[in-house]
């Protein structure tokens, strides 16, 4: 097989150094939320890439010395023998399926914590952190010779276990390199500071001994920060000068420049702010000086956008991160023609706040198996069947937990699924989320599985159907799943008072869907946003509004409008935006009481502070309820359920807590792996990766299993085939109107 000669310049090899690339897909370096914590699920999780097809896959960013803690948030770490050991597992699983595996060496210098050693770190000039909060000491020349030692040794490690690409990372300002390179950090007047030729010594130093060190065992990787982008100080980086003069102070000294624009919230780059490939025009000034090749992210999940990239020669390489989180399997499905199976990622950065969060493990919108390939043994391509796949399986809402329950179930075999959806289309609120200012690519939630679902036979989408519990009970299947969703409180219940706001019943507050879905204009001038949810919609909202005219003013109860945007890096963005449509943010203050005109409230920490807003209309955004009606009609009578045939009645989703879509998603998923069990609502145990004490390596192996327990149901092959008819007799009276 060859794949389309439009995507071939992807499939050509390519030499880093003395190692050879395979193809042109690299997976960047990436957090997790794994480290050397977790050492299966790192391998797992890596080595699922280097399947998909990666020709080279990286860790995240990997501590060199002790100094560099950054804890609560997870690194991998390369100090020891112990975390050797550790990360030989992901290098083996990489190069199982012929890939190579490259660490990237970081010393957080200023941006450490300090939170477990309780050591302090070195930084070019003693300097507070605005990410950590945390100053640093200002490294001498001892220092300066002892960090270089760190990164030989670590270097040395990563080399002795087989790790063919070794990064000294000057990114994202989390590294100490790009802290000597950047005048915002780097204050000194000695020969580590000032010109150019000065701040870029430590990196070059540093490069030129690791290289002595590994020989030519490891190709030398250089992650560089072209742009400080959002800075417009006399300070600022700038690619124009020093990005281009670093270049061609280091490109004889590298093997692959990795290369990157702006601080972390700018390189992960939301699909609300950031187009794919946005960095081509800062790449593009640096690439006549470079003449090793270049790797860079873009968010590609598009083929004909990385085939552009490689052919007009601005890159030699597809970065990816995130793309590859949502599907590792990019490579392999470009490769054999099939671009419309990608799960796309959506930019929602989901991945991120996990770990932005303070180490939370990774998670992903689109794809629920990632970091589950080794704790509960999930490959997002491959599904068992089961020994039930004849019974008829019902589910009731084609949202996000709905959609993927059926995919899922379809993968693995059941013969007679059926998603009913009472609305026209499939997709649930993710159809009117999309319509949020800025959210379009989430919908490729909705598109990838309407398509997916399009190609599995065995599972019947109908649209166009409310059904009662009545309907239910009559369909004829065993198995009946509800996925009917969660909806905003019209009466404003919070997670600060759990009660209702005094007057929220009136004909001027409104609720999100009532905007979005019921296509509600909002009257008059003023409106007034209360936003408890901390997330994308209360912004969200705000910012349709004020941009349809309205005056805006945005209050929560939280101490930072849209809180946990910041874990997604994309608060910053949020706030520009508001700000710049002149809509007033307040924070720190809850709502008490609604009156036609006026909305009162008080200071979170002070109920004597008290606020009035002079107002037309206000917009709810307080906590969202499931709708568990249908659910609680069909069990409340477990001897009718009997009689009608069915087993089991389960729910899922938003209808189940309401969450945010990842986890809906993986809710749905879990639920289809394990519905063979005796109970599926109870997830089945998974390897926690805890060691425990006296346990040797095979008495912790034999205790837990990848193989999902299969039961064999009791019931008679005719008894099922009895029940396959019925809800095939359903299917077609419905479908026949």
């Amino acid at each position: 097989m060859a794949p389309d000669p439009r995507h071939a310049p992807l499939f050509e090899p390519i030499r880093v150094g003395n190692k050879l690339f395979r193809n042109r897909f690299y997976v960047a370096p990436h957090c997790s939320g794994l480290g050397v914590e977790y050492p299966g699920a790192q391998a797992y999780l890596r080595g699922m890439r280097a399947e998909g097809g990666w020709a080279a896959v990286n860790t995240e960013y990997c501590a060199v010395d002790a100094e560099s803690d950054d804890a609560p948030w997870v690194q991998a770490r390369l100090i020891d023998q112990r975390d050797q050991a550790n990360l030989r597992l992901m290098v083996e699983r990489v190069h199982q399926f012929n890939a190579l595996a490259g660490v990237q060496l970081v010393y957080m210098g200023a941006d450490h914590t300090g939170f477990v050693t309780r050591l302090p770190a070195g930084g070019p000039s003693q300097v507070t952190s605005a990410m950590s909060g945390h100053s640093c000491y200002a490294l001498d020349k001892r220092d300066i010779r002892r960090i270089q030692r760190s990164y030989v040794d670590a270097a040395i490690r990563a080399r002795d276990i087989g790790f063919d690409l070794v990064q000294i990372a000057a990114r994202e300002g989390f590294s100490l390199p790009l802290q000597f390179l950047w005048k915002y950090w780097n204050h000194r007047t000695d020969e580590y500071g000032g010109s150019i030729e000065n701040r870029t010594r430590f990196w070059r130093e540093t490069i030129e001994q690791v290289r002595e060190a590994v020989g030519d065992d490891c190709a030398i990787v250089a992650g560089f920060c072209l742009d400080s982008f959002n800075d417009e100080s006399d300070r600022a980086f700038k690619v124009s000068d020093d990005g281009i003069a670093v270049v061609e102070l280091l490109d004889d000294m590298v093997d692959l420049w990795d290369m990157q624009v702006g601080h972390l919230e700018d390189d992960v780059s939301s699909s609300r702010f950031f187009e794919p490939f946005w960095q081509r025009s800062y790449i593009e000034q640096v690439r006549p000086y470079a003449k090793k090749p270049i790797a860079a992210v873009g968010r590609f999940t598009d083929p004909e956008l990385m085939a552009k990239a490689i052919k007009d020669g601005v890159i030699d390489i597809i970065g990816a991160a995130r793309p590859a989180i949502a599907d590792p399997f990019i490579p392999t499905k470009i490769f054999e023609g099939r671009g419309d199976d990608i799960r796309e990622c959506i930019g929602c950065n989901i991945c991120v706040s996990r770990f932005n969060n303070g180490g939370g493990r990774i998670v992903c919108t689109q794809n629920a198996t990632v970091g589950e390939e080794y704790r509960r043994g999930w490959h997002p391509e491959r599904f068992n069947e089961s020994e039930m796949a004849e019974e008829p399986i019902l589910i009731i809402g084609a949202g996000p937990a709905g959609m993927e329950c059926a995919r899922v179930l379809g993968e693995r075999g059941f013969a007679n699924v059926h998603l009913v959806e009472r609305d026209d289309h499939i997709g649930g609120h993710v159809n009117w989320i999309s319509e949020l200012p800025g959210l379009r690519t989430w919908r490729r939630v909705v598109e990838y599985r309407e398509s997916q679902l399009r190609k599995l036979e065995n599972v019947a989408v109908l649209t166009g159907r409310n059904l009662s519990a009545n309907d239910v009970l009559d369909y004829g299947a065993s198995t009946v799943i509800v996925a009917t969703g969660a909806e905003w409180d019209p009466l404003g219940a919070n997670l600060i008072t759990h009660a209702p706001i005094p007057g929220a019943d009136a004909d001027f507050v409104y609720t999100p869907e009532q905007i979005m879905l019921d296509g509600i204009e909002v009257p008059g001038d003023r409106v007034l946003v209360y936003d408890c949810d901390g997330y994308f919609m209360g912004s969200s909202l705000a910012e349709k509004l004020a941009s349809e005219g309205k005056t805006v003013t945005l209050v929560s109860p939280s101490d930072q409008i849209g809180s946990y945007l910041f874990f997604t890096d994309e608060g910053g963005h949020v706030h520009h935006n508001l700000l710049k449509l002149d809509v007033e943010l307040v924070p720190s203050h809850v709502v008490t009481s609604i009156e036609r005109g006026l909305v009162r409230g008080h200071n979170s920490y002070h109920s004597g502070k008290v606020s009035e807003w002079h107002v037309d209309s206000i917009v709810l955004v307080t906590q969202r309820l499931s709708r568990s009606t249908l659910y609680d009609e069909l069990t409340v009578s477990p001897e009718l359920l009997e009689e009608n045939g069915i087993t089991r009645v389960l729910r899922i989703g938003d209808c189940l807590e309401p969450r945010v879509i990842a986890e809906s998603v993986f809710d749905g998923h879990r639920l289809a792996r394990e519905i063979d069990t005796s109970d599926p609502a109870v997830p089945l145990p998974f390897i926690r990766e805890q060691r425990i004490l006296g346990w040797d390596a095979d008495a912790y192996d034999s205790e837990l299993t990848h193989t999902l327990p299969l039961e064999v149901s009791s019931q008679t092959t005719a008894t099922v085939q009895s029940r396959h008819d019925r809800c095939a007799d359903a299917f077609n009276s419905i479908r026949h109107g």
